[in-house]
């Protein structure tokens, strides 16, 4: 081997083997290698042929599959394997999705599902199995899904739904079974569900012939309400019709949406008998009132009378027998009661002959067409009273209106005509006494001198007038006059004079009584 096949490389150093330079080559080659193995574990994750995978959505929906394909992304939440040729599923199938939530695998052939079908998906919420071949609604088949709330089991071949298949599941919020082959469904099995969540019963398009109405009416008011029983032929019956009518009248969406898809078949005997018993509710018209909707009808009555009580029917007289229960829960049939006071007639009317307090109470009327079918055909209230007495004095109303006239006069005779207060106020005035002069009265009634003298009357140029001060009381109530500049001397007989007449002017118009 030519030995210049190993000199070494310009630039480096003469003394260099070619054994380190192998070496020092190496390590980009180790670097390699490292990002490579690093680059593989970010590589895309791995999406079954023929679906289709988004961020946490695997759609294998059309493909004609006929097993569950391989491998499932573990970050799949939403899995659609409808329209599809699925048989069966496995076990623990799921067991690699830990955080699936909705589920589609309807238009399959399943009909059947394995005890452990659905392990491993207890935070499934949406399971889709419609339009499938099951037969039955086995407990097994859904008591892992304990998070479930929506169950889509229709289009199936259900005959036959178990009492516990929905036991475990609190968070059920919606089911629904309609165009199945169901001819009796547990009622009684879902009563406990409601106290939860669930407000969404489907049942319509199945092959239900009887409603134990009973049951149904013991059921929550928000299952009443989401209970879609339309399109089944169940066999009519005024039970049946009398509790339709109820939810319609508080407005459930069950019977108000589907109003007219509500059929009942008249005879069991002709399948195709079935009429729209809601929309056309003439023949119903007679059905008695349920135990909801009956309510006593009054029925006065007065001692002595004859009382006929009589119950609306339209049934047929040949086969009904009519039967009415006393206040005193004593049955009476035709021809009436041991002592005859109370007969039945043959079309259903009670006679009581003569009305007395006892007889008072509410009266049920039932008809009966077989020996364990009873109806209820009405209540009736009668009240028996006395007569009242003919001669009956007035009463409490007019007594009180009378009471408020007479205050009401005496009232207005009071503010108008109230008597004088003493005798002499009352009197008229004595006539005036011959004129005086300078007299105090005359001053204090008119301040114009007479037009004319008296006879005895002096003409005086030079007048001396009295006159008041403002009125003001002093400590004895006596008025107070001023006297004029001409009476200087207070012990003047005028004066004297003035002021005895001031004094009985004060006695007159004061208060105070006058002692002599």
């Amino acid at each position: 081997m030519d030995r210049g096949a190993f000199s070494p490389a310009p630039g480096l150093p003469a003394a260099m083997s070619p054994r380190v330079t192998a070496e020092v080559t190496k390590p980009p080659l180790l670097l390699l290698l490292l990002l490579l193995l690093c680059g593989r574990g970010h590589a895309p994750r791995s999406c079954p042929a023929a679906c289709i995978c988004t961020s946490d959505l695997l759609s294998c929906s059309r493909q004609t599959l006929q097993s569950v394909p391989r491998p499932l992304p573990p970050t799949v939440a939403t899995l659609d394997l409808s329209h599809n040729a699925l048989a069966q599923l496995g076990d623990r199938w799921l067991a690699a999705l830990p955080h699936l939530e909705a589920l589609h695998i309807g238009h399959n052939r399943i009909a059947d599902l394995s005890p452990g079908a659905f392990h491993n998906a207890s935070r499934l919420r949406h399971l889709d199995l419609s339009s499938n071949r099951l037969r039955a609604v086995e407990t097994h088949y859904f008591e892992a899904l304990v998070s479930l709330e929506e169950l889509l089991l229709y289009n199936n071949r259900i005959a036959r739904v178990d009492e516990n298949a929905f036991a475990r599941l609190s968070s059920l919020r919606k089911v629904y079974l309609s165009w199945n082959n169901l001819t009796t469904f547990p009622f009684h099995a879902v009563r406990g569900l409601g106290s939860y969540s669930l407000h969404t019963l489907d049942l319509s398009s199945n092959s239900l012939s009887s409603i134990p109405v009973e049951e149904l009416d013991a059921l929550p008011e928000n299952i009443r309400n989401g209970l879609y029983l339309h399109n089944n032929p169940i066999t009519c019956s005024c039970k049946l019709y009398l509790m339709l009518q109820r939810w319609k009248q508080r407005g459930f969406s069950s019977v108000k949406d589907f109003f007219e898809e509500h059929t009942c078949k008249v005879s069991d005997n002709v399948p195709r008998s079935l009429i729209k018993f809601l929309k056309y509710s003439h023949m119903f018209e007679n059905c008695p009132p349920g135990p909801e909707d009956v309510h006593p009808v009054p029925f006065p009555a007065m001692v002595g009378q004859t009382l006929l009580l009589a119950c609306n029917t339209s049934l047929p007289a040949t086969t009904t027998t009519y039967m009415w229960i006393s206040p005193h829960h004593e049955p009476i049939k035709h021809p009436g009661n041991s002592n005859r006071s109370l007969e039945v007639y043959r079309n259903g009317s009670l006679k009581i002959a003569v009305a007395k307090p006892w007889h008072s109470g509410v009266y049920v009327g039932l008809a009966i067409d077989s020996p364990r079918n009873f109806s209820r055909l009405c209540e009736v209230n009668v009240t028996v009273h006395y007569p009242k007495p003919d001669a009956e004095t007035f009463s409490t109303g007019l007594t009180t209106l009378l009471g408020c006239i007479v205050s009401l006069l005496l009232v207005l005779v009071y503010l108008y005509l109230t008597p004088c207060r003493c005798l002499s106020c009352c009197k008229k005035p004595a006539p005036l006494s011959p004129p005086q002069e300078c007299s105090a009265q005359s001053s204090i009634l008119s301040t114009t001198p007479p037009a004319t003298d008296g006879p005895n009357r002096k003409v005086s140029a030079s007048k001396h007038v009295v006159f008041l001060e403002p009125v003001r009381e002093t400590q004895n109530g006596k008025i107070r006059l001023a006297l004029g500049e001409d009476f200087h001397d207070t012990k003047h007989p005028k004066v004297l004079q003035l002021k005895s007449d001031t004094e009985s002017i004060s006695s007159v118009f004061s208060d105070t009584p006058i002692v002599s």
